[in-house]
C-alpha cells in the first residue's frame, strides 16, 4: 500500500485510488482513530454500491469494535440516509463512498452524533494525525472489551421521516423520470416514492459501481443527456438526477432543460419560508442573486457564506437557519440535522409542482432571473498572482466593489463575478452573472482573457 495522507484527506471527506492509496488495512486504521478522536462509544455505518465498498467499511467497523466501540451497520445507502441514521440514532456515522467521482474511487464521509460535520477543524486532521502516525506501528492496542457489530436496516423509516416532512397527498399525479446513474439512487427512490401520487419511470437504478451507462455526477452536462432525452420522449413533467451517493439532486423540466440549482434553492427556500413563518436561509457566495431576493420578499434573512459544506452546517447551527442551498445542488435543512439531502429538495419540487396546473419551466422561471456562466475552471501556473492581476485590473473602476469572503468577487452595477482558487489543483474557477445572456458573456469573457492571459 502507499498511501500520502495529506493528499487523501480533504475537506470532508478521505479519497483515494482503490486499492493503490487506500486499502482495507488502511480503513481499519481510520476506524479506530475515528472513535479515539470523537470519544464515541457507538457508531452507525453505511456504505454505497462501489465494489471496494462493503470491504472498507467492514474494515472500518472492525478498528471500531477493536477499541470497544458498538458498531451498527446499515449496509447500503445513500448519504443522507446515513445522515439520518446518524440523527435519528444519536451517532456518530461513516459513509463509505466517493459519491460522484468515477470508478477507480473510493472514500469517506465522516461525522458527529446528529450528523455534525467532521472537517479540518472539527476533527478531521487530528483523524489524520493519528491514522499517519499508526501507519507502520498499526493501532496501540486496547484495554476495551470489543464491541458488537450488529446490522440494521434504516431504509423504510428514512423514507417515512422524509415523506412526513413534505405534504404530498393532494397533489395532482406527476410522471416523472429519474435518473440513479446506476448509484444509490436507485435503491432509495422506489421506497421514498411509494404510495405517492407519481408515475416513476427508472433510468438505471441497477446497482452498479462501475458506471457502465455514463459517470454518476449530474454537474457535467454530458451525464444528463440521456434524462432529457427520456423526459421528452415519454412527456413527463420533469426529470431528476442523482449522483453516486444520492445526496444531491438536479432536475431538468418537461422540456428536458436543466433547472438552476440557484433556482430549486429559490424554490425551497420560499417553501420553507412560508411553512415556518420566516427565519434564516444560507446561501453560498456564487449562488443567484435570486436567492437572497426570494428570502427577503417571502418575509426571511438571507445570509452569505464561502462555498463548502462545512461552511454551511457551521452557519446554520450557529445561527439556526432553517434552509441552506448551493449552486453544486446540495440542500441542506434544519429539519434534517442541518445535513444535506437532495431526497427532500426533490419532494419540495414536486409538492410545489404538483400543488398547481403549470408546468415546471412556468413555476421555476419565478425563481430564476438572472442569466448565469456556471462554474468554469481554468488552469494555471500561480493561482495568486492571477487573482491578484483580475484585481488591478477592475481597481480604479467607477462603481466596483470587492468582496474577498471566498476567493474573490467582484460587484459592478448589476453584475458580478467570482474567482475562485481551487485547494486541490492549480485551478481557478469563475462564476459570472449578469440581468441578461449578452451582458454576462462579454463579463465571463473579459475575466477568463485576464485568467488565462
Amino acid at each position: 500500500m502507499t498511501a500520502d495522507l495529506s493528499q487523501l484527506v480533504k475537506a470532508y471527506d478521505v479519497r483515494g485510488v482503490v486499492p493503490d492509496q487506500w486499502d482495507e488495512p488502511l480503513a481499519e486504521l481510520f476506524g479506530a482513530a475515528f472513535v479515539q478522536v470523537t470519544g464515541a462509544d457507538a457508531i452507525v455505518i453505511g456504505h454505497d454500491m462501489r465494489p471496494s465498498s462493503p470491504g472498507l467499511s467492514r474494515a472500518f467497523a472492525r478498528g471500531a469494535a477493536a477499541r470497544g466501540v458498538d458498531v451498527t451497520e446499515i449496509g447500503l445507502c445513500s448519504t443522507d440516509q446515513l445522515y439520518y441514521a446518524s440523527g435519528a440514532l444519536g451517532l456518530p456515522g461513516a459513509m463509505f463512498t466517493a459519491s460522484h467521482n468515477p470508478a477507480q474511487y473510493n472514500g469517506i464521509k465522516m461525522c458527529r452524533a446528529g450528523a455534525a460535520p467532521v472537517g479540518q477543524d472539527t476533527g478531521l486532521s487530528e483523524i489524520r494525525r493519528l491514522a499517519e502516525t499508526w501507519l507502520d506501528s498499526g493501532a496501540p492496542a486496547s484495554d476495551a472489551t470489543p464491541g458488537t457489530i450488529t446490522r440494521r436496516d434504516t431504509l423504510d423509516d428514512y423514507a417515512a421521516y422524509l415523506r412526513a416532512l413534505v405534504d404530498l397527498t393532494s397533489i395532482r399525479p406527476l410522471k416523472v423520470v429519474v435518473d440513479a446513474g446506476n448509484g444509490m439512487g436507485g435503491h432509495t427512490v422506489p421506497t421514498v416514492f411509494t404510495g405517492l401520487p407519481l408515475e416513476l419511470v427508472p433510468m438505471y437504478f441497477e446497482l452498479d459501481g462501475t458506471f457502465p451507462n455514463h459517470e454518476a455526477n449530474p454537474l457535467d452536462p454530458a451525464n444528463i443527456v440521456d434524462l432529457q432525452k427520456r423526459v421528452r420522449e415519454e412527456g413527463a413533467d420533469l426529470g431528476l438526477a442523482f449522483d453516486g451517493d444520492a445526496d444531491r439532486c438536479f432536475v431538468v423540466d418537461e422540456r428536458g432543460e436543466p433547472v438552476s440549482p440557484s433556482a430549486i434553492t429559490a424554490l425551497v427556500a420560499a417553501r420553507e419560508l412560508d411553512k415556518h413563518g420566516g427565519g434564516m436561509v444560507i446561501h453560498n457566495l456564487i449562488t443567484s442573486w435570486s436567492v437572497p431576493e426570494v428570502v427577503r420578499e417571502h418575509g426571511g434573512t438571507p445570509v452569505r457564506t464561502r462555498v463548502g459544506h462545512s461552511f454551511i452546517k457551521a452557519e446554520m447551527a450557529a445561527s439556526g437557519a432553517i434552509f441552506g442551498g448551493e449552486h453544486s445542488a446540495h440542500y441542506y435543512f434544519r429539519d434534517f440535522w442541518n445535513a444535506d439531502t437532495g431526497m427532500l429538495a426533490a419532494l419540495h419540487v414536486l409538492a410545489a409542482l404538483g400543488g398547481q396546473d403549470g408546468p415546471l419551466s412556468g413555476l421555476v422561471a419565478e425563481y430564476d432571473r438572472y442569466a448565469g456562466s456556471g462554474e468554469i475552471n481554468s488552469t494555471v501556473d500561480d493561482q495568486a498572482a492571477r487573482l491578484a492581476a483580475v484585481r488591478a485590473a477592475y481597481e480604479g473602476r467607477e462603481g466596483v466593489e470587492f468582496d474577498e469572503l471566498d476567493g474573490l468577487t467582484v460587484t459592478i452595477g448589476d453584475t458580478w463575478f467570482n474567482v475562485r482558487p481551487s485547494n486541490t489543483e492549480p485551478l481557478l474557477r469563475l462564476n459570472a452573472e449578469a440581468p441578461d445572456e449578452a451582458t454576462m458573456a462579454k463579463l465571463r469573457d473579459e475575466v477568463l482573457k485576464l485568467i488565462r492571459s
